[in-house]
């Protein structure tokens, strides 16, 4: 598939799959038409999503900059194989974060050596994590990046505990006696119980998922016995490259602070702060501001996005 941004230039799709494990992950290449070896950034999305909730804009405007861009669906997503479906798991996503970047290194079409990684929410933690295990990463973006459950934790009442273990726990023994999963919705309004239930969480997560969508709101409740254990946080001290870390301020999934307090530990971190909640940065105005933040910042950290030629507008 050719395309062409409007104040950009001209861009190729192709189908890039790779190998996680013994198991296939679906990716598209993006490739600016005309660059020789252009730098690529290695994209994943956030908790429970699929490549096509609207993460193809942030890819199209990459790509008519003169980037090339992975983006992939972790396994048991989308048109990733994997079971069970739709499984939450940091230690996969992150092993396909690390197959994604092997991947992008052996591509024969882009420069191995400006490789950058772009994560949102749930995938921002993921990709700082893998910005700190893979030293070849020569920049990292998080967009409003889950980067710490015990925070997550203190925000929740006694209740929500105890359901979530409770889920977990059912579903947990239906894997280890051969049932299909017990699974719980991804996103709900406020006091209905699932992953994500802040106000914004129903409209802003539903209005990522494209309307012919074979995506379920629900994923295996197994998740809330691991998140407990995650702490990209932890990882960001031996984060070595230039990091942009972008936060909302009104964010009630991923609060402004924790965004704050994990950038605080990166050696070489920007914190960029934009107005609106979680999901404002997908679409209209918000989506138009981030775009100019993480081009400006690829721009500096891998240099001209082009070889021999002029870098293009803004993408957006």
């Amino acid at each position: 598939m050719s395309s062409r941004n409007p104040s950009g230039q001209a861009f190729d799709r192709l189908d890039a799959d790779f190998a996680s494990g013994s198991e296939r992950c679906a990716a598209w290449l993006y490739l600016p038409v005309g660059v020789d070896s252009p730098a690529v950034v290695v994209m994943g999305h956030g908790f429970a999503a699929q490549r096509d909730f609207r993460l193809p804009a942030f890819a199209e405007a990459f790509a008519s900059r003169g980037y090339a861009v992975l983006l992939f669906d972790y396994r048991g997503f989308g048109e990733s194989a994997g079971m069970p479906r739709q499984l939450v798991s940091p230690r996969r996503h992150l092993q396909d974060w690390s197959a994604a970047v092997d991947h992008a290194a052996n591509l024969p079409q882009i420069d191995r050596q400006r490789i950058a990684l772009w994560g949102s929410s749930f995938g921002g933690g993921h990709a700082l994590v893998t910005a700190a295990r893979r030293p070849e990463v020569r920049a990292v973006i998080a967009q409003v990046p889950y980067v710490d459950s015990l925070s997550t934790l203190k925000r929740l009442k006694p209740g929500e505990l105890l359901q979530a273990a409770g889920s977990g726990i059912r579903d947990l023994w239906r894997a280890v006696t051969g049932r299909d999963p017990y699974t719980v919705p991804v996103y709900g309004r406020p006091g209905e119980f699932a992953c994500m239930n802040t106000p914004e969480s129903a409209s802003g997560y539903a209005a990522l998922v494209p309307p012919d969508s074979a995506w379920t709101n629900a994923c295996p409740a197994r998740i809330f016995l691991t998140l407990p254990m995650y702490r990209p946080i932890a990882s960001a001290a031996r984060i070595e490259v230039p990091a942009l870390l972008l936060g909302a301020e009104d964010d009630e999934l991923t609060p402004l602070a924790d965004v704050e307090a994990c950038a605080a530990r990166i050696k070489n971190a920007r914190i960029a702060r934009v107005p609106g909640g979680h999901f404002s940065v997908y679409q209209g105005a918000g989506f138009d501001r981030a775009m100019r933040i993480y081009l400006q910042f690829l721009d500096r950290g891998l240099g001209t996005a082009r070889h021999g030629r002029e870098a293009a507008g803004s993408a957006v």
